[in-house]
């Protein structure tokens, strides 16, 4: 009677999600033009015209359609991060992947499945131009099937309600790093200079913010332990960056400093720019933010003074709640956190700074809430501007702790392995993700998709349909940062990380020298993860099965490294592979 029972509420449960499945129609026109960011004017690209882009608001199930109208003079091509292009391969954006670029006055339709829930983003996938402004929000509203993992944090019902009314109305906040030079000028001053560009001018929350500057006496004030170790008997600049002749940070490389240009280094003019305000009803008793990382370049930590902050999913999908009061976001990463409402009524400062150790970087927002301020105060921060405990309560956000929920596993063994090695590339801005570097050029190759053979073999790695696939990522030099990789389509799980060399030929073999450097039984699940920071050299194990068949890529998320080459081609399922619809071999998708 109980399994009736049960078989009734799915069914029912699953027509309702299919009847209230809707297409969607999303329609953006792209133009290059001036635009004030933080406190200073530069060409921007925007979507609809404005920056950030609109948001994309979904029920899980839809079938979207989203037309793309290229009014900038480049080609563009729009990519929309995480989302798994279930059986739309065509439609993942990628230019020498998945479609040639849309030329400059063109049109063309991506159409996919909303198969998933939760938060994700699209953005711009041509060149640099992420860094330019092209990219958006999405979210997408969980079926009604998908069990929420509220339970773990309370059993109040009056909670439990509040928290569920909080995810319905939950929205987006963006944020990003910002440089005042465009994507292109930083690229050929990084190719006339050889130098590698890792620094910002600003970080904007839903594209707010100034340039702070700080003076030399502050600057060193605020120069951690291990920022003084790789910078030596040098400073920070004035815009709080390592120096570009710092040797461990760019490498043994031979440069020319006299190409690179004012304020990609040096140069920071403070700016009075508006900043976000986020108000809320403390009789609401929770408010839940999608905290997205759009940035191009650090990783940024975030925290709202004197809250808690319970992290509910991450990278779109549930998680078992974590209580914490800062988390640190690498570039692509999604956080979805529900904030608990209960201090006294006032202003409290949201902090983000930089959680890589090249910059010392920081902006503010206000988090405020409703009716009458009770605080006579300036709040209380848990962080400092170096990114570092502001007490001794303060709680990080541990990534390798992260349980997803409900629990799911990978399969135990994997059939087969990649070894991928992440170095310089024969000079400080170019880069491998494994054999060799993938030439920025190779975006504008007929798409692999369509041709298999279209770039040289060594920039690709083949699967089978239905496979356990181990890629090890090796980052090789000490002292680089954390690299956000991404694999394109479906998600991953991070089974294992260690330092040193990984000198196995497989994770089973590994596992019998060093069982704790793996997690098998409820390791995360992501679809863009960080390799461990290096003071000397680590590794990084990512296991997924293939699903789903087409042209991926895998990928650093910090934009001057993927132009730099730290990407790789990953043919899924070559032994099931798609056949193309027309209108997308004519470049179109209509």
């Amino acid at each position: 009677m109980k399994s009736s029972i049960r078989a009734w509420v799915f069914l029912t449960l699953l027509f309702f999600q299919l009847a209230s499945a809707e297409l969607v129609y999303f329609s953006i026109c792209l133009t290059w033009a001036k635009r004030e960011v933080a406190g200073f004017t530069r060409d921007v690209i925007l979507v609809n015209d404005q920056y950030p882009g609109p948001p994309l608001d979904l029920v899980q199930g839809d079938e979207v359609i989203f037309d793309v109208q290229n009014d900038c003079p480049f080609n563009v091509t729009v990519h929309f991060h995480g989302i798994e292009q279930r059986n739309t391969p065509w439609s993942d954006g990628v230019p020498g992947l998945s479609q040639r670029p849309i030329d400059e006055g063109d049109s063309f339709r991506y159409r996919w499945t909303a198969h998933q829930y939760g938060a994700y983003f699209y953005h711009a996938h041509h060149r640099g131009q992420l860094e330019d402004g092209l990219y958006g929000p999405i979210y997408i509203k969980p079926s009604n099937s998908e069990e929420r993992p509220f339970s773990l944090i309370t059993n109040n019902s009056s909670e439990l309600q509040a928290m569920l009314v909080a995810e319905e109305d939950t929205s987006p906040v963006l944020l990003s790093d910002w440089r005042l030079l465009a994507s292109e000028q930083i690229w050929a001053a990084e190719e006339a200079s050889g130098a590698d560009s890792y620094c910002a001018n600003a970080l904007l929350i839903n594209g707010k913010g100034s340039v702070n500057c700080f003076t030399a006496a502050e600057l060193d004030a605020l120069t951690t332990a291990n920022q003084r170790y790789v910078l030596g008997n040098q400073s920070l600049t004035d815009i709080g960056c390592f120096p570009p002749d710092n040797v461990p940070t760019q490498g043994n490389y031979t440069h020319d400093l006299s190409k690179l240009l004012p304020t990609m280094f040096y140069g920071c003019t403070p700016s009075q720019s508006p900043h976000e305000v986020f108000t809320v009803n403390k009789n609401d008793q929770y408010v839940s933010w999608d905290l997205t990382s759009a940035a191009g370049i650090l990783d940024l930590i975030f925290s709202v003074d004197e809250h808690d902050m319970y992290v509910y999913a991450v990278d779109g999908r549930y998680i078992q709640p974590v209580s914490v009061n800062a988390i640190n976001l690498p570039s692509a990463t999604r956080y979805s956190v529900l904030v608990p409402l209960n201090k006294t009524p006032g202003k409290y400062t949201i902090r983000m700074v930089s959680g890589t150790a090249q910059q010392t970087i920081n902006t503010t927002a206000t988090m405020q809430y409703e009716g009458r301020s009770q605080l006579n105060r300036p709040s209380n921060p848990w962080i400092t501007v170096s990114g570092l405990n502001a007490t001794a309560d303060t709680v990080f956000l541990d990534d390798s702790t992260i349980v997803p929920f409900p629990l799911i596993a990978p399969a135990s063994t994997a059939d087969e392995t990649f070894k991928l090695y992440i170095d310089h590339y024969n000079a400080s801005y170019l880069w491998t993700l494994g054999n060799s570097s993938f030439n920025l050029e190779l975006e504008e190759s007929q798409p692999l998709l369509f041709n298999q053979t279209a770039i040289p073999s060594d920039l690709i790695i083949r699967t089978k349909n239905g496979t356990w696939v181990d890629l090890v990522i090796q980052v090789g030099t000490p002292l680089q940062p954390s690299h956000p990789i991404h694999k394109h389509s479906n998600k991953h799980f991070v089974i294992g990380q260690g330092n040193g060399t990984f000198t196995w030929d497989t994770v089973a073999e590994a596992i019998l020298e060093t069982p704790s450097s793996f997690n098998l039984v409820n390791p995360p699940i992501r679809d863009t993860s960080g390799t461990p920071l290096n003071i000397i050299s680590t590794w990084m194990v990512l296991r997924y099965q293939v699903v789903n068949p087409g042209a991926f890529l895998l990928h650093c998320h910090i934009q001057v490294h993927q132009s730099g080459g730290m990407a790789l081609a990953i043919l899924d399922g070559v032994d099931a592979w798609p056949t193309v619809p027309a209108a997308y071999l004519h470049d179109s998708g209509f």
